[in-house]
């Protein structure tokens, strides 16, 4: 582990995760390695990115705040 801010600084990916743990996997038995795989996607994509607000990002789902950094950058 490194200093904070350094680049082998995992704390986002460890903060997703104790999530993902917290609020699906924790919460659910599945019989095969492929329903796993299946809901942990669906949460991803259904769930966390597109609806999830997050405090870093001005309290914006993923999405929208991909969709607005995209729509000032296209305009400068």
């Amino acid at each position: 582990m490194s200093r904070r801010g350094n680049c082998h600084d995992n704390a986002v990916a460890e903060s997703f995760f104790n999530l993902l743990k917290r609020e699906r996997i924790r919460r659910r038995a599945y019989k095969t390695r492929i329903e796993a795989r299946q809901d942990v996607f669906d949460y991803i994509e259904m769930f966390y990115n597109p609806r999830r607000k997050h405090t870093k990002n001005g309290m914006l789902s993923p999405a929208e705040f991909e969709r607005q950094h995209k729509m000032k950058t296209e305009g400068v």
